[in-house]
């Protein structure tokens, strides 16, 4: 019974009504006035041996109550939770307990917190948007207040993302977080993959699974092999693999649960991307996100340095290299210039079929060898890589051995014509809502670069995105592929293909020097033309290999 009473409810918060939250607040405060209580007797108590764990235990238990307190109050759409969960912590404070205090400068490691709308700050638009999604998720995590630089996109991205999550669909909660930390995991992405911990045992998953795969159903352990080609080599899916996961007798998948899982693995693949190529910070609540050290003098702690977590003043310090605000400059009135002069070459003359076909050959042929200067191997940490099998498989091996990548014609096979319908007819309203997403990232435009306005800005963002299908060796017959190179620097392939390849290499250097001039919610726009043409390509291979099976 006394265990029933400290058991904190969490979603009373998440309510549209207030006094549903002041309720479920007064209930957390008692059960935090409960535990100290207790702390604070049995410190009054002579010390005994037998009593050590049993007390470590509640401190640890209390510790994370308050570290979740310490999130609402900063990150709760709701005044009144924040407001009362600041109070809750001082009054803690009072007590002379000690209370935690973020780590870190706001959602991003590599964008200044400054520039990042702040929860309580924004307009009555944004307000719906952030309540929506804390009444769905019970947070408002730092993805989300990332892509707050779109709110369009942010809106459509939510939405689809509730509806893969929690809506009605073929396969159960449980599975669906488990999976996301399954793909979130071949990225060693321990930020989504906590998140999703979290979520898989709210929904009523068992704990055991989380030991490893291999305490996992065998059907989920069956889904491992997809997951891996499809994050690292998804032109390598073929028709076996789906009959493989359709034809395992008692744990056979149905196509529809089968669709589920694929465009969930997709979603969390290239949500990893963006999680790394934004520089995501860990969560308030979580590992990392966090601490009960003071703050030192300077305002941090020597093991803040050690994680990375410098003083803003610090991080902010040459972030461009050695490069002045002059030569930046030119980088963009130089690729202004570029654009005009590929506009009037496309109006003067049109290449070959042939001629098309061969430069889509040498860039793809070129993309394998694009590799930053620091390309070294990063070694999944095993509370990460025990979601997964084959930790050794990625897209290096396959580009350092000079395997060839078979062109995948669009004209034969695309999400238009074939995909979206597939996972309409199989999963209702998914592909409807993917395709939204889709074209709000592709065709999302402020008409502007840089300093400049009125600029169309379509023949640079197509260039991106057949980049990153042309490294998958995905072909549009009416693109010339000779406008990348003239459109994407050095710097700049780089960070597309180590965001879409190997996300967990990038670094802030990568981010910081390309565009160098542009603002950082044009390089979020970037990331979002990166994440879901990454998406589409990986769901391409995948339905393709599906239909071959059907047909």
């Amino acid at each position: 019974m006394a265990e029933r009473e400290n058991e904190v409810r969490w979603d009373g918060l998440c309510s549209r009504d207030s006094t549903t939250r002041e309720t479920a607040l007064e209930n957390i405060r008692q059960i935090i006035v409960r535990k100290t209580e207790c702390l604070r007797l049995v410190k009054e108590t002579p010390y005994r041996p037998a009593d050590g764990l049993s007390n470590a235990v509640s401190l640890d238990g209390l510790n994370k109550l308050l570290a979740h307190l310490l999130m609402l109050s900063k990150r709760c759409p709701f005044k009144d939770v924040r407001e009362k969960s600041e109070f809750i912590l001082k009054s803690v404070q009072e007590l002379g307990i000690r209370i935690p205090r973020p780590l870190g400068h706001g959602p991003s490691r590599f964008i200044p917190e400054k520039e990042i709308l702040q929860v309580g700050s924004e307009d009555a638009q944004m307000h719906t948007l952030f309540t929506d999604s804390f009444a769905a998720l019970g947070r408002l995590d730092n993805i989300t207040l990332v892509m707050v630089f779109h709110p369009q996109y942010l809106e459509s991205f939510l939405k689809t993302q509730h509806y893969l999550l929690q809506m009605d669909g073929p396969l159960p909660l449980h599975y669906r977080h488990y999976i996301g930390i399954m793909a979130a995991a071949r990225h060693q992405c321990s930020y989504l993959v906590n998140l999703h911990v979290n979520d898989f045992l709210h929904v009523g998953g068992d704990p055991k699974w989380l030991n490893g795969l291999e305490n996992a159903p065998q059907k989920l352990q069956n889904l491992g092999e997809l997951n891996k080609v499809l994050a690292h080599r998804p032109w390598l899916i073929t028709k076996e693999h789906i009959e493989g996961l359709l034809k395992a007798e008692e744990h056979s998948w149905s196509l529809a649960e089968l669709v589920h899982a694929v465009v969930l693995l997709t979603h969390y693949h290239s949500l990893a991307s963006f999680t790394f190529g934004c520089g995501i910070s860990p969560e308030i609540h979580c590992d990392g996100g966090h601490t009960f050290r003071p703050p030192s003098v300077s305002n941090y702690c020597i093991c803040d340095i050690t994680n990375g977590n410098h003083s803003v003043d610090e991080m902010q310090v040459n972030s461009a290299g050695n490069v002045s605000v002059s030569d930046s400059f030119f980088e963009v009135e130089a690729l202004m210039e570029k654009m005009k002069q590929l506009q009037e070459c496309r109006e003067e003359e049109e290449a070959s079929q042939e001629e098309m076909a061969s430069r889509f050959e040498i860039e793809k042929r070129e993309s394998m060898f694009v590799f930053s200067s620091d390309d070294d191997e990063v070694t999944p940490a095993r509370d990460v890589s025990r979601h997964f099998e084959d930790t050794s498989y990625g897209y290096k091996d396959f580009s350092r051995h000079g395997m060839h990548v078979p062109t995948f014609r669009v004209q034969d096979y695309c999400w238009e014509d074939h995909g979206y319908s597939l996972v309409n007819r199989l999963y209702p309203d998914v592909g409807q809502l993917i395709d939204e997403k889709f074209h709000i990232a592709y065709n999302l435009t402020y008409n502007t670069m840089a300093m400049h306005k009125d600029v169309d800005t379509s023949m640079l963002r197509r260039a991106i995105w057949n980049y990153i299908h042309c490294m998958f060796g995905i072909r549009y017959d009416d693109y010339d592929y000779g406008e990348i190179n003239q459109l994407l620097d050095r710097s700049f392939k780089v960070y597309i293909k180590t965001v879409v390849c190997t996300p967990e290499k990038v670094t802030k250097r990568m981010y910081d020097s390309f565009w160098r001039q542009f603002k950082h919610s044009e390089k979020v726009h970037v990331n979002l033309l990166l994440i879901e043409a990454r998406m589409q390509a990986e769901l391409l291979y995948a339905l393709r290999a599906i239909t071959r099976y059907m047909t």
